[in-house]
């Protein structure tokens, strides 16, 4: 929602009264969508709005309050604060009371006469001044808004921006400038009632004391017929005098003299973008404060002006060169000239296309500058302004930016001008020289707004918010900050606090391995509310007041509820740290005690002996003393860090067997037996967590008592097992084993049982390790032994083998490498590095164990589909930089890797012609690149049609080694340098194309000679073909070159191909190419099809320009993009052409074509007029109707993005 300058030109051009009354409709808005401050919330009967819980933030520390957003209400938030920070009608608003107004009480009453919008526009200013709020709400005054009135007309000057340089220019041409009617265009008098000369002029009668200047950014170009945004450089000064643009009068010149006080400026375009404003804090109500500056105390005059410092601003250079003169008189000629001297060029070569003449400049700034009546000498006016500048030494070392002439504020030298940034509901502070930033490009001025510099401000109100708001408001505001200083506490006390839950130590006892309550959870336990900012000592301090009956030390400890009951951690210490330094966190659970014993028994405590609540599963007792078949569950806790035996001690089984619960990756569950050496574990250990099931078998029982998915089984005949092979090449019975484990088995237990197992030395088990057995028999990474099974992610009944040789360390890699990218399964090579080590050194060491010579290698990481991947090009980095991980497989590719920067570029030589055939590669080469002089046969480069489907040959030449800062003129040059060799002769570098080679045919065209080969982003595979040229060729960025192909009329063939370049710049449409096509085949338009070939379908396309899409909304034609679908028209590709005048079949097809898509050969016009003749001359009847030609379909599928 934008708010035109109507309104604003009513508040500020009219009468302050009259203005308050006279307000236009901004229409609807959008509904506030922030945790808002309601303007009728600080009533009597009204509470603080906020979003849940929080209320409005604070102020910054600017200490002004923005305006926030509703949602495009941007415009109106500047304008209102553009109003706020005019004094004079801030205190002319607050002037109105009740029997002007009326009160918002009154407003339901039907004979009341109240002013809504008076009275919360009375509102908003009040909290933009008094309410500690970072930004104010503008709801309840947009939804005031449902009337508009119509009054007096304002002053709002409209200026041009385009082609104007300056305000002061367009002001003079608006307001100096006449026009002549002389000549042929004499202006008619209805006194004389004839034709005579005269003189048109327009001159400013009154100004307001607050003068609105809009500026004309968005303008309508009538030659493309769209809207734009006028963003060229426009300058407006700080200070202006109005007077040359006035009627002459009386007047003092100090009527004349405005300064800006507001800048409302739009950034983006002319469909939408974003307003804020610039403003001066007249009153000083802001802190002026950079935030950077915070520490320096203030700033001096001679400081402002060092930082001030401007070489180049012609009103500066002009004051110091008149400054320097006796009498500050000079002659205008002279004064040119000095100026001349002093920066070392004339007026006219660097202020004349900004600021316009000499003389002009010096009339524009007539409060600075004092004329002769015949314009010859120019001298300083003496007034107050000056004063301050005779001061500077008459020096020409420095010319320092006074702002005397364009901040008053400056004059007393004891402050300057306070200017802020309000971009809705944020207040930054701005120095003055950024206005200079908002005067062109997106983000620019759009309304200026000055000030009579006569207006002066009384003392009390500066920095004064409070100075002329009315009584009853003050209350309000003053009722309204004692509420949000509540709501912040509230708010910060709920931010802040948390709940703990303190179990008093005297109200347990402990119980089967944990603390448990003596009558109840609710009698034993305290909720404590407690400052999370407060310290240990303090919290500490609270609970001894709240338990008076306590005696003794008082130790805090964190708690913590289990299934087994309440199991307590650490012990808090450190009285001087605070619950958020100690990671107290909210529903903490305390422990209190005196840190010893509970009920006269010592409370382990720690993680280490967390109770663990299993459920236990054993035969139950018949009641004659023996066991039965039938498995009961009681539940038992113990400690996490006792043995597993336990079990049976609790249970009073002296020898017997336990199984444990586990589920597969599958999701089926097993028992699985624990074996005896590792009853000495823990249950942690183990894995064993809280509710996992034990079952518990006496030695005694029967054999058979596992119940698994409804069926008993042989408990010792199931068990989970992994299977270790004997690859060590030692003497031994056993070749493989058997070894019981779970998931949570180590690997390091496992290959220590299978070495005792497989009765081999015990020297093994110091130097071997297990490595996992692929399905296709091959040995992977070895697994350290400090992996679970689970960790090391191998699966119940897998093979692996033990073999000589200690496994990786977490510092190593366990790589496989080979030679060549052919890679042969078993022929692999291995090898253990350090991750730390870099790519040089392990290509060295590599090369090493496999005894390959020479140093041109370089080393690539197979990819997942077992191919070459990208080099490892990097040779300082290390092999975890490069995220090499142990099983990963690296190639030993020959050939030395460019240098950084450098690419490594396969050339080919493009031979059109050949005989026919696909790729084939007439050199057996071992990196399957031919050698120079080898040959590839190739369809041409998109296809050759007809008999003409003559193949095109590349020719290797050999690899260039080229910077990628080089240019594709450089690249031709250079590989002008193989040439040479192969018996090519090429005049120079134009007489050759370049394309890429993509998938073993002709790719990209690298069109722009002066274009860096990294502009084109060639990968390090990529290949570049050269064809040579007849003559020179220089292609722009809109040329597009296609291999066109004239129809033989009368035959399904094609004359040989001939280049043509297509201008796209007025873009890619078939009516552009069918153009292009007639004029470079010397026929009418009108007298020619096109079509494209598609030589992987063996099918043609014709293009035509009446291939049109119709909207259903629009009934507007819409050209097609050949770039799209169905052509995807590119470089390279083949036109052909028939002449219709010759040839009107519609058939673009050659045998060719039809052998290619496998349908029966259509006869050419010559056979089917000697058949038809044979037809005649044997007698034949009247043939049948012939079959029209078909005609192909396309399918248009619009493009959306």
């Amino acid at each position: 929602m934008f708010v035109s300058n109507v309104g604003l030109g009513r508040l500020v051009g009219l009468g302050w009264r009259q203005a308050l009354l006279s307000f236009t409709m901004f229409g609807d808005l959008f509904e506030e969508d922030y945790s808002t401050v309601s303007d009728f919330q600080y009533g009597r009967e009204k509470k603080l709005k906020t979003k849940g819980l929080e209320p409005p933030a604070p102020r910054e520390f600017t200490n002004l309050s923005g305006i926030r957003n509703q949602g495009g209400t941007c415009y109106l938030n500047s304008l209102l604060q553009t109003l706020h920070f005019t004094p004079e009608f801030r205190e002319a608003l607050f002037s109105l009371g009740p029997e002007e107004l009326g009160s918002f009480e009154d407003k339901d009453k039907p004979d009341a006469k109240v002013r809504i919008i008076p009275l919360q526009l009375q509102r908003l200013f009040a909290q933009l001044l008094l309410l500690d709020q970072d930004a104010a709400s503008t709801a309840d005054l947009t939804d005031s808004f449902g009337w508009t009135s119509n009054e007096e007309d304002f002053l709002d000057l409209t200026v041009a921006v385009k082609n104007v340089s300056s305000l002061e220019d367009a002001l003079w041409n608006m307001y100096v400038e006449e026009e002549v009617f002389d000549c042929d265009n004499l202006y008619h008098c209805g006194t004389c009632d004839k034709l005579v000369k005269a003189a048109k002029s327009a001159k400013l009668r009154k100004l307001p004391p607050f003068l609105t200047v809009s500026l004309l950014r968005f303008n309508f170009d009538f030659v493309k017929r769209e809207r734009y945004k006028e963003t060229s450089c426009y300058t407006f000064p700080l200070r202006i005098n109005f007077k040359p643009f006035c009627e002459q009068s009386d007047t003092d010149d100090l009527e004349y003299v405005y300064e800006l006080f507001s800048v409302i400026i739009h950034k983006g375009g002319c469909y939408g973008g974003h307003y804020h404003v610039y403003i001066k804090d007249v009153d000083h109500l802001g802190n002026w404060q950079f935030q950077e500056e915070k520490s320096k105390p203030g700033m001096n005059l001679k400081d402002l002006q060092n930082e001030e410092e401007i070489d180049d601003d012609p009103l500066i250079i002009l004051k110091a060169i008149l400054l320097q003169e006796e009498s500050n008189l000079i002659p205008v000629d002279q004064l040119g000239q000095k100026l001349l001297k002093k920066i070392g060029m004339s007026w006219n070569k660097k202020y004349r296309k900004q600021y316009g003449p000499l003389r002009k400049f010096l009339q524009l700034h007539s409060q600075i500058f004092l004329l002769s009546p015949d314009e010859s000498t120019v001298s300083l006016l003496k007034n107050g302004s000056l004063q301050a500048e005779s001061h500077f030494p008459r020096s020409d070392q420095h010319i320092f930016k006074t702002l005397t002439s364009e901040s008053p504020g400056l004059n007393d030298g004891t402050s300057c001008p306070h200017w802020f940034d309000i971009n809705d509901s944020k207040v930054q502070p701005i120095k003055e020289k950024d206005i200079e930033r908002q005067f062109q490009g997106k983000e620019s001025a759009y309304m200026l707004f000055y000030r009579k510099s006569q207006l002066q401000r009384p003392p009390e109100a500066r920095a004064n918010p409070r100075y002329g708001v009315p009584c009853h408001l003050l209350n309000e505001m003053d009722a309204a900050n004692i509420e949000l200083q509540t709501k912040r506490a509230e708010c910060d006390s709920i931010d802040n606090n948390f709940d703990l839950h303190l179990h008093l130590g005297p109200h347990y006892h402990f119980l089967n391995g944990a603390l448990h309550p003596v009558v109840s959870q609710a009698e034993s336990t305290w909720d404590l509310t407690f400052d999370k900012r407060k310290t240990l000592g303090d919290l500490r301090q609270s609970i001894f007041q709240l338990l008076e009956f306590w005696e003794g030390d008082m130790v805090l400890s964190v708690a913590k509820l289990v299934p087994a009951g309440l199991h307590v951690y650490q012990m808090l210490d450190g009285d001087d740290l605070t619950l958020c330094e100690l990671e107290i966190a909210d529903g903490e659970d305390l422990f209190v005690w005196n840190g010893v014993e509970v009920g006269g028994i010592q409370i382990p405590t720690g993680s280490d002996c967390e109770p663990l609540l299993l459920n236990v599963l054993h035969l139950a007792t018949s009641s004659e003393g023996g066991k039965c078949q039938q498995l009961v569950e009681s539940p038992h806790v113990f400690p996490s860090n006792a043995e597993v035996g336990a079990v049976l001690t609790a249970l009073a089984v002296p020898v017997g067997v336990l199984f444990i619960n586990t589920t597969d990756p599958a999701g089926e569950e097993n028992w699985v037996a624990i074996p005896k050496e590792d009853l000495k574990k823990t249950f942690r250990e183990q894995g064993l967590r809280d509710r996992s099931s034990v079952l518990v078998q006496d030695s005694s029982d029967d054999n058979s008592l596992l119940l698994k998915q409804g069926k008993w089984f042989t408990g010792m005949n199931e068990v989970n097992w992994l299977q270790v092979q004997n690859l060590c090449e030692l003497g031994s019975e056993e070749k493989q084993v058997k070894i019981s484990a779970t998931v949570n088995t180590v690997v390091f237990d496992i290959r220590i049982k299978a070495i005792k197992e497989l009765k081999l030395m015990k020297e093994l088990a110091e130097n071997s390790c297990l490595r996992p057995i692929d399905r296709n028999g091959k040995l992977l990474c070895p697994v350290p032994d400090s992996y679970t099974l689970k960790e090391a992610e191998l699966k119940m009944g897998s093979s692996l083998g033990l073999c000589p040789g200690k496994a990786p360390t977490s510092s190593q890699l366990f790589l496989f490498f080979t030679v060549g990218s052919d890679v042969q399964p078993g022929t692999e090579m291995e090898i253990i590095v350090e991750e730390t080590m870099s790519v040089r050194d392990c290509l060295q060491l590599m090369l090493g164990k496999s005894g390959l010579p020479g140093d041109r290698w370089h080393l690539r990481k197979m990819d997942w589909c077992y191919e070459a991947g990208e080099p490892l090009c990097e040779e300082d980095a290390t092999l975890r930089e490069l995220m090499i991980c142990s099983g990963d497989t690296l190639l030993l590719i020959e050939g030395k890797l460019p240098p950084p920067g450098f690419l490594k570029v396969p050339l080919w030589w493009y031979q059109p012609g050949g005989s026919p055939g696909h790729w084939k590669n007439h050199q057996d080469q071992r990196n399957g690149a031919p050698s120079p002089g080898g040959v590839w046969r190739a369809a041409a480069t998109q296809g050759a049609p007809g008999d003409l489907h003559g193949e095109v040959s590349l020719r290797y030449l050999g690899d260039l080694e080229i910077s990628e800062e080089a240019t594709v003129a450089e690249l031709k040059s250079q590989a002008m340098t193989l040439f040479s060799s192969s018996g090519f002769v090429i005049p120079s570098p134009a007489f050759l194309r370049a394309w890429t080679v993509e998938r073993k045919r002709l790719g990209r065209l690298l069109r722009i000679n002066r274009q860096q080969l990294r502009d084109y982003k060639l990968g390090r595979k990529t290949e570049i073909c050269l064809e040579p040229l007849q003559e020179e060729e220089n292609l722009g960025p809109q040329d597009v070159v296609l291999r066109t192909r004239m129809r033989l009329p009368g035959e399904r063939a094609y004359a040989p191909c001939v280049d043509l370049v297509w201008d796209t710049a007025r873009g890619w449409t078939a009516g552009s190419l069918r153009q292009r096509v007639a004029h470079f085949c010397s026929l009418p338009m009108e007298k020619i099809e096109i079509a494209k070939y598609f030589p992987e379908k063996f099918e043609w396309l014709p293009i035509s320009s009446w291939n049109q899409q119709f909207t259903k909304r629009k009934k507007k034609k819409k050209q097609d993009n050949l770039q799209g679908a169905p052509y995807y028209l590119k470089d390279g590709d083949t036109i052909g052409i028939k002449n219709v005048l010759l040839e009107d079949d519609g058939d673009f097809s050659t045998d060719a074509d039809d052998l290619g898509r496998g349908t029966p050969r259509r006869p050419s016009s010559q056979d089917a007029l000697r058949e038809r003749s044979r037809d005649l001359g044997c007698g034949a009847t009247t043939p049948g109707r012939p079959r029209a030609p078909e005609a192909s379909l396309s399918i248009h599928v619009r493009s959306f993005r």
